[in-house]
């Protein structure tokens, strides 16, 4: 489960309802049911104008992911690339056909697979370059979708501000404040749902996702540098040495995002990495990894 996650919406509805409890004379004219459905209904009916079906209905499956989201550990990663690092330097290919059966990362796997099928290294690349580049695209779509539905909830919240105010209108000269009273706070809550809705709930997720794809993005890359290390017969102690200035750097590829382009270009995709792994690697004896 994501704790910050949860306990950030958590925080957030404290706030707004501690606010509200020491500010308002009645607390319960904040609860609107009629603004509540103008700005969530009206939000998730322009959604589902503006995307498929199939990609609308992903709308519950993501905000699941957003809140139970179990990430990847990286140096987990680098031990089991390691591992078979060693095992296809002694050209034990039964042991890595064995061991790859076991390996829940599918990105992994098929890396592996590639390697000792001794496909060209060129066409690796290719492969894996190609879906972390579908990866990234589908899920930039997916957080877009929810950056989209943060623009229609306070659109709606005016819709609903409107529809208020003229229902206000319509019954002034009937002098009942009562009605009065109704009509004018969905003219003015929907609004708050609007702006709450979108910058507690839709905007954030949003952000959540595109956090959780560059983090995706930078594992991949990770495990193809292992893969294409593989490939070049570089021995364990290399591959792990380069792999863990990835782990080094993670904070600095979250904040500068992995460019695409470098992911095919092993000259440039390497360089940033060997340079860490080439200081590491000046006080380690290779021939150790043959025993």
């Amino acid at each position: 489960m994501n704790f910050s996650t949860i306990l950030g919406i958590i925080i957030g509805v404290a706030i707004i309802t501690f606010v509200v409890l020491i500010s308002a004379i009645d607390p319960m004219s904040f609860l609107n049911v009629p603004g509540i459905i103008i700005v969530l209904g009206g939000t998730l009916a322009a959604t589902m104008v503006s995307y498929p079906g199939k990609e609308f209905f992903r709308i519950f499956k993501l905000i699941r992911l957003v809140l139970y989201d179990n990430e990847v550990s990286a140096k987990e990663q680098i031990v089991e690339i390691e591992q078979l690092a060693r095992q296809w330097f002694r050209d034990d290919v039964r042991g890595i056909e064995r061991a790859i059966e076991s390996i829940d990362n599918k990105f992994l796997k098929t890396g592996v697979q590639l390697v000792i099928d001794k496909t060209p290294l060129e066409d690796i690349i290719d492969l894996l370059h190609w879906r972390i580049t579908r990866l990234r695209a589908q899920e930039q779509a997916e957080a877009q979708m929810f950056m989209s539905m943060a623009s229609f909830a306070p659109a709606f919240g005016m819709l609903g501000t409107l529809i208020g105010l003229i229902n206000m209108l319509s019954i002034m000269d009937n002098r009942d404040f009562t009605e009065i009273g109704f009509n004018l706070a969905i003219a003015l809550v929907t609004t708050f749902y609007g702006l709450l809705a979108a910058n507690l709930i839709f905007k954030p997720i949003a952000t959540k996702l595109e956090r959780r794809t560059e983090k995706r993005v930078m594992l991949m890359t990770m495990v193809m540098e292992g893969i294409t290390l593989m490939s070049q017969r570089r021995t364990p102690s290399f591959i792990r040495a380069t792999l863990d200035s990835f782990i080094a750097q993670h904070e600095d590829e979250l904040h500068d995002p992995v460019d695409l382009e470098e992911l095919d270009d092993p000259s440039l995709r390497s360089d940033r990495v060997v340079r860490n792994s080439d200081r590491e690697m000046r006080h380690r004896i290779e021939p150790k990894d043959l025993s």
